[in-house]
Formats: C-alpha cells, structure tokens, sequence
C-alpha cells in the first residue's frame, strides 16, 4: 500500500483537540468547574444572554445547558432571570461570587491555551492560529450533513 499523499489532518487535528480539551479540563477541575461551566460563566458576563444563546455559542444540547446552569446556581456562581427584553425568556446572570469564579477559569483557560502555544517556536505561534481561525471561518465553518455524523462534546 502506497504512502497517503496528504497528512492525516483528521488524526492531526481530533487528536490535539481531545488532548487540549483532557488539559482544559483537569486544569479547570482545580478550582470545581468544568469547561462548559467555564464557558457560560465566561460569555454570560457582561451581556444579557438567555440560556438558549448561551448552549449555541458553547456547542451544548438543552439538557446539557440545563444541568450546567443547574450547578452553576448550586455552586452560586449564577442565577436564571426573566429577560428585561423578552419576558418569555431566561437569561443566565452571574453572580458576584460567579464573576470571581470566571475570572479565575479565564486565567487558567487562558494558561493552558498559552502552555499549548509556547510548546511552538514562536515564528509558528501566530500561523497556526490565524490558520485554524481562517478554516473554522472558512472552509471548516459549517459541519456537512451526514448519516451518523454528530458534534463533537465540548
């Protein structure tokens, strides 16, 4: 059998996403959250957001966001209000003791992403970012439609 033309850029790329998000979520687990608690703790500051914009933006089912938000509030960190826009709607607010708390995951986020980047010399740092950032933009942006074919788990 011959040797593929191309690099496996399906192997290259699933595999340092599983190793990144195992790192995330070890890293993350130090101070009690999870990647997706990270997530919507992170994109629920500062902007009213309701529970639905916050499982798209983070890749979640509903039942996913549900059990998410549930132990945000448990631990405190955040609360579900009605909507000042849409009285139909719930928005995820964070707590004081939340904002803390994403404040904290961000930095840690943001360290393990940068461990992840100095692991590169630093000619190649920038280039692979704005590679990744142009394919999921580009030619990697929507997910084809396939039988058997779902998203991966954040």
């Amino acid at each position: 059998m011959a040797a593929p033309l191309t690099p496996d850029l399906s192997f290259l790329l699933d595999h340092t996403s599983h190793v990144l998000r195992t790192q995330m979520t070890a890293a993350l687990a130090e101070i009690g959250l999870t990647p997706r608690m990270h997530c919507v703790l992170a994109h629920a500051l500062g902007e009213e957001r309701t529970q639905i914009q916050l499982a798209e933006i983070g890749g979640m089912d509903k039942t996913t966001m549900v059990v998410t938000v549930d132990a945000l509030e448990k631990a405190g960190y955040a609360q579900r209000r009605l909507s000042s826009t849409d009285r139909r709607a719930r928005i995820i607010a964070v707590t004081p003791s939340g904002a803390e708390m994403a404040a904290r995951s961000q930095e840690i986020a943001d360290g393990v992403h940068a461990a992840v980047l100095d692991a590169l010399p630093e000619d190649e740092r920038a280039v692979l970012v704005r590679a990744l950032t142009r394919l999921a933009q580009g030619h990697l942006a929507t997910p084809a439609e396939a039988p058997g074919v779902r998203r991966a788990r954040q």
